[in-house]
């Protein structure tokens, strides 16, 4: 396990074009387990999640789940051209949540664990939000 700083860059834009950014710097611990990396870190106030774990589990560069735990439990695969469904759970309720992601690039090494993973997304969140994401997360 090896300790690491992890650039995490949201950007979500609304039906109507409006656009929430969001940018967190913070250490995080990344490994590799049965072939896969996983890159773990706690989310801040800055996210509006405070008191989440965020773990990104890195198959390769065909397929990436990202699982928040804490404050609100979500899960996101990654996958291009493929819809996948989840619940997320928040303290207002659990929501049906739909991803469909459009671009997945990942660019990390095994020998040094460092690196990106870029994902171009929409979010439906049933009932409540269709967003299009870009995710830009760089482990340094």
């Amino acid at each position: 396990m090896y300790k690491r700083m992890i650039r995490v860059l949201g950007i979500q834009k609304d039906g109507q074009g409006q656009e929430n950014k969001i940018e967190l710097t913070t250490e995080g611990k990344v490994y590799e387990k049965n072939n896969n990396i996983y890159i773990v870190y706690e989310e801040s106030e800055i996210s509006g999640m405070e008191g989440a774990t965020t773990t990104l589990k890195v198959e390769g560069d065909k397929k990436v789940s990202m699982k928040r735990f804490g404050s609100s439990d979500s899960q996101m695969v990654f996958e291009v051209g493929k819809r996948h469904s989840s619940e997320y759970k928040t303290m207002f309720g659990d929501f049906k949540m739909y991803i469909k992601t459009h671009t997945l690039e990942v660019d990390l090494s095994l020998e040094s664990y460092k690196g990106s993973i870029n994902v171009s997304y929409d979010v439906v969140i049933v009932g409540m939000a269709e967003t299009e994401n870009t995710l830009e997360i760089t482990v340094l």
